[in-house]
């Protein structure tokens, strides 16, 4: 839901494209969090600035379309970066006639700085200095070619989820994986100390249990990290690092698990199956469990002696 003051503030900064942005998730008055989609052509070069917020750190994937960010971030095709804006605003625009098509991922600072407060010594050194600042001035990234994984999440924003409980953590986990690549400078496994990977692990196999749960009104990602005692961002880091799947995915693997054997039982048709583990659509449920188990659900339980559970 976009708040009346964000509706206002973005309408404002796109009137001249006013159908080409879509709030996707978030509100960042109220969450100091948004995740939008914008899609337009301009006859004329359009003041992207406008849409910046003081002490705002916004991540730009950019699809189509040319853009620029003050002197030294030149957007192109396929090109992502980030920009840190202080109190004073920060000069950028989009390219007359070209289609543009990008996604942006908006923080404000004290929300980043809370969410991130866990992980500070891990951040890509020019971050760190955006969201833990040492300076007044603004910070601006190179531009740089987008990665295949961030490819197929761009591409998936507008196929989210049909259950609204799922969408939350959904989209969260996908603002995560957009920006993740920005976000930690690598490090040796090795130096990573040993309690540390123990509360990690500890945390891991708590969230599994958080979620198996209720599995069709699963927490949020807020939510999980209160209960576990981390920030979300750095719980999201370590699941995917501890157990090779982003959170989403577990789910979803709990899910058809948990669909699967309500199958077997013969005391649940797929509608019902379905159901009881958060789907809302016929169509979205049986592509995902077709996708994780291997088999249509219809024909599951004929089938369930010779298919092996993933």
């Amino acid at each position: 839901m976009v708040s009346s003051n964000q509706a206002v503030a973005e309408r404002g900064a796109w009137r001249e494209v006013p159908k080409g942005w879509r709030q996707l998730w978030g509100d960042f008055d109220r969450l100091g969090v948004s995740l939008q989609w914008h899609d337009f052509r301009t006859e004329s070069a359009l003041d992207w600035g406008l849409s910046f917020r003081p002490r705002s750190l916004e991540f730009c994937l950019n699809v189509e379309g040319r853009g620029d960010v003050g002197d030294r971030a030149d957007y192109v095709r396929s090109s992502a970066g980030y920009y840190a804006v202080a109190d004073e605003p920060l000069r950028a625009s989009r390219h007359a006639r070209d289609h543009h098509q990008f996604v942006t991922v908006e923080f404000s600072e004290s929300h980043l700085r809370q969410q991130l407060a866990d992980c500070e010594a891990d951040l890509e050194p020019q971050l760190r200095a955006a969201i833990f600042p040492q300076k007044e001035g603004p910070v601006i990234s190179a531009a740089r070619p987008m990665s295949a994984e961030q490819h197929q999440v761009v591409g998936s924003l507008l196929r989210p989820p049909v259950s609204k409980p799922a969408q939350s953590l959904w989209y969260q986990s996908k603002a995560l994986e957009l920006m993740s690549h920005f976000l930690f400078t690598p490090k040796d496994p090795e130096f990573f100390c040993m309690r540390q990977k123990r509360v990690a692990r500890d945390r891991v196999e708590r969230t599994k249990e958080l979620l198996a749960r209720d599995l069709a009104e699963p927490p949020t990602l807020e939510m999980l990290g209160r209960e576990v005692g981390c920030s979300p961002f750095y719980l999201s880091r370590s699941f995917s690092r501890e157990v090779g799947l982003t959170i989403p995915q577990y789910l979803r693997k709990l899910r058809m698990e948990r669909a699967a054997e309500l199958l077997r039982s013969g005391r649940y048709n797929v509608t019902e199956a379905a159901t009881e583990v958060g789907y809302a659509s016929l169509s979205h449920f049986s592509k995902a469990f077709c996708e994780t188990i291997g088999c249509c659900p219809v024909l599951y339980p004929m089938a369930k002696n010779v298919i092996a559970d993933r």
